[in-house]
């Protein structure tokens, strides 16, 4: 907690800093199970909001922090920074001024070599940590020393996975050069720990597609593939993290680590005028910062995030399931599957009401 002018305070309870009328604006870097429970009570307290990603542990909550921005007329702002790298800006418009036809395609990897957290057993909290205010809302579970610190990506009850670790800055820009503006109404995909033999939930390999149907008609439809394997240093275009976008009259690479690559019809090299440029997360803080002074829509708006967020639980509930699903981009509901359903959202907890402990 920083107020201008005054030292820096840190306190153990954030409802001292949302009660605090003098704090504009809150940046959210909690572990996932945190983000939007936390983003939604700062934009009811009047706190214009910066979220990191994913925005959501699930999909539900994720539509609720959109709803709470909107409501309470806040500006909030997803931590995918490439929304406000010039870079892709810029690139993003030449697909959309149609550098390689009609997009119908996009792949998008996240290839590198994680390390294994291990097998642990439950245990004591140390006395530095209090775990009832870390599990906060979810649901409690027993203390465990490779479920905190960064540990807790891999586990269903407090992360998302490498897929929304990771995964959802590749997918937030593959979505957007895409150019779909709703949710994809069929999930395929296959994967689980084809590698590490430890107490990971989610999986080290994954290969999920997304079908965006549009009006049905040739030419509106798109396809959106994403590939993840978490124990391999061999990438496409040298690279860890990429998207590759497929035209109708041609190819586009970008990645953002900074790289870019246009090929025309027959794999014929194009120049255009983008210069690489890693993503940057100071301008996406100074566009957050800007659109509170301002009053506007930020880069990264919570609509964007959600709808990329989205494509990260639909993903790994896929896999988690391991069969093809049917949604509804409108209700944010599967169709015809109670199994599915019940992953959509998440029991919660009032851990403030809740006897030291509980």
């Amino acid at each position: 907690r920083e107020v201008s002018g005054k030292t820096p305070q840190a306190v153990d309870d954030m409802r001292r800093v949302l009660d605090d009328k003098s704090v504009d604006a809150v940046i959210v870097a909690t572990p996932d199970h945190w983000h939007a429970p936390a983003a939604i009570l700062a934009c009811e307290a009047g706190k214009h909001v910066y979220v990191e990603k994913p925005c959501s542990h699930n999909i539900r909550e994720g539509r609720l922090l959109v709803d709470a921005a909107r409501r309470n007329k806040r500006v909030v702002q997803h931590g995918t920074q490439v929304r406000s790298t010039d870079m892709m800006i810029e690139a993003v418009q030449k697909l959309r001024e149609g550098v390689i036809g009609n997009v119908l395609v996009v792949k998008a990897w996240n290839i590198q070599k994680r390390r294994s957290i291990g097998h642990g057993e439950p245990g004591e909290a140390p006395e530095v940590l209090d775990y009832e205010n870390w599990v906060g809302p979810a649901e409690m579970i027993p203390y465990q020393e490779n479920r905190v610190h960064d540990g807790w990506h891999w586990w269903y009850h407090f992360g998302t996975g490498d897929m929304g670790n990771d995964g959802v800055h590749d997918i937030d820009y593959a979505r957007w050069g895409l150019g779909v503006r709703t949710h994809p109404s069929k999930i395929t995909a296959a994967g689980g720990k084809y590698f590490f033999d430890d107490d990971q939930q989610f999986p080290d390999t994954q290969q999920v597609t997304f079908e965006y149907p549009g009006d049905g008609r040739p030419g509106d439809r798109r396809m959106f593939i994403y590939e993840q394997r978490l124990w391999s240093t061999n990438y496409p275009h040298n690279v860890d993290s990429g998207v590759e976008f497929y035209g109708t009259k041609g190819q586009m690479f970008l990645s953002r680590r900074g790289k870019i690559q246009v090929l025309g019809e027959r794999n014929k090299r194009t120049e255009v005028a983008v210069a690489p440029e890693p993503q940057n997360a100071e301008k996406h803080v100074a566009n957050f910062l800007d659109c509170v002074r301002n009053d506007r829509r930020p880069n990264g708006d919570i609509e964007y995030g959600h709808l990329s967020s989205s494509l990260c639980h639909l993903g790994n509930i896929a896999t988690r399931l391991g069969r093809s699903l049917q949604f509804d981009p409108d209700q944010e509901k599967f169709i015809n599957d109670d199994e599915a359903n019940l992953l959509v959202s998440r029991p919660y907890r009032d851990h403030w009401a809740a006897p030291a402990g509980a």
